[in-house]
């Protein structure tokens, strides 16, 4: 993915860190078509919990399971919305602190764009995406724009 405000380099450090992709009931559905496989058989394989939460599992060099060093996201087209919206995360969206923090651990995300810009884009992007909500929507477990920018719909 290339936008103005960050350029994916596909280096992986987004998918280090055990129990950090969170993967929903859709998303498991979505992954185990994608692999050929049924929901049960992926989540045997692919899966472990932590807590009320499925997340996927990592290999021993602690990067997700579906990591490859050569070819990067092997389910790329098919991968969980935690990493669809990195890094446009409500942090990085909210704080420009955060966002500053994470350039150092992402190379991709273009510093020289400003935070200003980087939210602007990153809203649009997950609002384009359908990570995010625009409104009042009571979908269970929807983000909405307001919640990534730390703001109530009266502020």
């Amino acid at each position: 993915m290339t936008i103005s405000v960050f350029d994916c380099r596909m280096c992986g450090h987004c998918c280090q860190g055990r129990g950090g992709i969170v993967a929903s009931a859709p998303e498991q559905e979505r992954l185990a078509a994608f692999l050929g496989l049924d929901v049960a058989q992926f989540r045997e394989r692919f899966t472990e919990p932590q807590g009320k939460k499925t997340v996927l599992r990592c290999g021993d060099d602690g990067y997700c399971i579906f990591f490859d060093r050569d070819k990067a996201c092997t389910v790329h087209p098919a991968k969980p919305d935690v990493c669809r919206a990195w890094p446009f995360f409500r942090g990085n969206l909210a704080d420009a602190v955060s966002w500053e923090l994470a350039q150092d651990y992402c190379p991709g995300i273009v510093a020289e764009s400003g935070h200003a810009e980087f939210v602007r884009v990153g809203l649009a992007y997950v609002l384009d995406s359908g990570l995010a909500k625009s409104g009042r929507e009571d979908e269970a477990g929807a983000l909405r724009v307001a919640d990534l920018c730390g703001k109530t719909e009266e502020s």
